[in-house]
């Protein structure tokens, strides 16, 4: 199994839909710009799984890179729609990596934010008690 197209799907779900957004005004606007179709596609592609899945394929088409290489190539007598099937389901394959690849950020997310705010204010804390002190 290769997990490149997984990890490549995965760092452009964050980017998309968790990044950007928070990076200034200037990419709400575009969206916000963007014709109705193309606005809705944005929303709708939240879903890991779904945005996975279209973004599997076409970085398939574009890298020629597969998450099951035994998908590489279909059998002869399948034709054209052979080739067409294992596309599908190497993409279904990938989009489950980006969608467990999701959920296990987010499981990570909790207990490393919470770990972070114990800590500064353990650190402020510390430099109040050090400031009466003196």
């Amino acid at each position: 199994m290769n997990i490149t197209l997984a990890l490549m799907g995965l760092s452009l779900y964050l980017l998309l839909w968790e990044k950007l957004p928070a990076w200034g005004t200037w990419f709400n606007r575009l969206i916000a710009h963007l014709p109705r179709p193309l606005a809705y596609l944005y929303e709708a592609w939240r879903c890991p799984y779904c945005f996975g899945f279209w973004i599997a394929l076409a970085l398939h088409v574009l890298t020629g890179i597969q998450t099951i290489p035994a998908l590489h190539n279909a059998p002869q007598a399948l034709g054209i729609g052979g080739d067409v099937l294992f596309w599908f389901l190497d993409a279904l394959a990938s989009a489950t990596l980006i969608m467990l690849g999701k959920l296990g950020l987010s499981a990570l997310a909790v207990p490393a934010i919470k770990g972070h705010q114990l800590t500064q204010e353990f650190k402020k804390a510390r430099s109040v008690q050090a400031a009466a002190e003196q």
